[in-house]
């Protein structure tokens, strides 16, 4: 039985370094609830949200949502893109109404409820897998409308479609890596009074980026706690050859930080703290 921590949780993450590689919209949230526990930021993007090159896709579908059934949205970036051309093509409200919606995690839901619009479906997992798992039964013979970033996994369109669906998938924006973070975060890891302790990653494109930006550099990672927010992001580290020394249990921002916070609570330890966003 592990000895429980004697640190108390608001200074869990007392000098210890994190490294928070989100875009930079979205890299508060994560970074905030870190500094409670008492850790040093260092915010460099590993990823840059951007818009696709062309709108025509997902405004065919938007122009033409009387025709679906099913609506399903997988990350906040996804739901700010739509409502955003939602509201240039000046569509209404009842345009929307009258679609079933699923969401992959609680952030995408508050985000789609924002927009005034209820969501039907967040499965219990926040992966992509089970999103599958609880529309399978539901979409046979139905019309299904995916909007995603330009490049994601296609577990959901391809199993919705062994269901019996007609999936049409869009594009609302690409994820490209910021050339601008390569030189900052090559000299961090060279800085020994500045190497983080901690490094996070949130999807599969931040440790895809996070590696181009790297580039051959691979070693000088050495020593740092790779921290993932689930099993996707962790499986894309393994892939490219890192390790992965943190993961999350629950799938979502405040479940990587528990997830970290546990880590650094239990000397040697692995946290893989327990339901499960992000990882499409």
């Amino acid at each position: 039985m592990k000895k429980k921590s004697t640190v108390p949780p608001t200074l869990a993450l007392k000098g210890v370094r994190v490294l928070v590689g989100r875009a930079r919209p979205q890299a508060s949230a994560l970074a905030n609830e870190l500094r409670k526990l008492g850790a040093t930021i260092i915010q460099i993007p590993f990823i840059e949200i951007r818009k696709p090159r062309s709108f025509k896709g997902l405004d065919s579908a938007l122009t033409n949502l009387a025709t679906y059934d099913w609506l399903i949205l997988t990350s906040v970036n996804g739901v700010d893109a739509m409502w955003k051309r939602i509201a240039t093509l000046r569509l209404t409200k009842a345009a929307v109404q009258h679609l079933q919606v699923a969401a992959i995690g609680p952030a995408t839901r508050k985000a789609i409820e924002q927009h005034g619009h209820k969501v039907n479906i967040v499965p219990k997992e926040y992966v992509a897998e089970s999103v599958v798992r609880s529309l399978r039964r539901r979409v046979k013979g139905k019309r299904v409308l995916l909007v995603r970033a330009k490049i994601a996994r296609d577990v959901i369109p391809r199993e919705l479609r062994k269901a019996g669906a007609e999936v049409d998938v869009v594009e609302a924006y690409e994820t490209v890596a910021p050339q601008s973070s390569r030189t900052r975060l090559r000299s961090l890891l060279r800085d020994p009074r500045r190497r983080p302790h901690v490094v996070t990653f949130t999807s599969s494109s931040t440790v895809r980026n996070f590696v181009a930006l790297l580039g051959s550099n691979k070693a000088s990672i050495q020593g740092l706690s790779l921290a993932s927010i689930g099993p996707v992001t962790s499986s894309t580290l393994r892939e490219l050859g890192l390790r992965v020394d943190v993961e999350a249990a629950e799938f979502t921002i405040p479940g990587l930080v528990e997830a970290i916070r546990h880590a650094n609570g239990y000397a040697g330890s692995r946290a893989r703290c327990g339901p499960r966003e992000r990882g499409v």
